[in-house]
């Protein structure tokens, strides 16, 4: 049975091999990240589990999964992307809210650019290429930072100011650096 990992696991710092052909395992993999997405979501009440990567269940292959409807938690479909790859990013570099699966409690304020193109296979093996702005490029940029090794924390380790947690209304508050980031080794266990 496949769980969610979380930091420190090394797992989540490896750069993640191709997926050569898709196979049964390849679609069992799939099936198992849409599950595991949905049941965090359900004890996560004020979260959405937007999208996720194989690396987060250990895996160690280039799949992502992204939800089809960001504003409709009901609306339980994803979509698979094999080997996805950014092509291209483009526009203002904006600085948003972020969490992850596998950094629990943390939020923090992730600087990437409005626009990103990217290439990838659906399930099916069809080539795609998608032009994403906005929460959907934020959300594939950090799910392709998973099957590089790079958590979104690591692009704001020396923030003082980006780091966040939800309060018990769901409410982002901002947390201590010096007491709970700085040398935390759960979070940067290199450091």
């Amino acid at each position: 049975m496949r769980e969610i990992i979380t930091t420190p696991d090394p797992r989540l710092r490896q750069r993640s091999t191709k997926v050569s052909q898709i196979t049964d395992e390849t679609r069992e993999i799939i099936a198992d990240m849409v599950r595991l997405s949905l049941d965090w979501e359900k004890a996560h009440p004020f979260e959405l589990s937007a999208a996720m990567a194989a690396p987060q269940m250990g895996v160690n292959q280039r799949i992502i999964i992204v939800r089809d409807d960001f504003d409709d938690k009901k609306n339980n479909s994803f979509t698979a992307l094999i080997n996805p790859e950014v092509i291209k990013t483009d526009g203002k570099v904006i600085k948003e809210h972020e969490g992850c699966l596998s950094v629990p409690e943390i939020y923090g304020l992730v600087g990437r650019p409005h626009k990103v193109k990217v290439k990838a296979m659906l399930e099916d093996g069809t080539e795609v290429r998608l032009k994403a702005d906005g929460y959907l490029a934020r959300t594939l940029m950090h799910e392709i930072d998973h099957l590089n090794g790079v958590l979104f924390i690591d692009h704001i380790k020396d923030d003082q100011d980006a780091f966040y947690r939800l309060d018990d209304k769901g409410d982002l508050q901002p947390v201590d650096y010096d007491t709970e980031i700085k040398d935390n080794t759960d979070l940067f266990p290199d450091e």
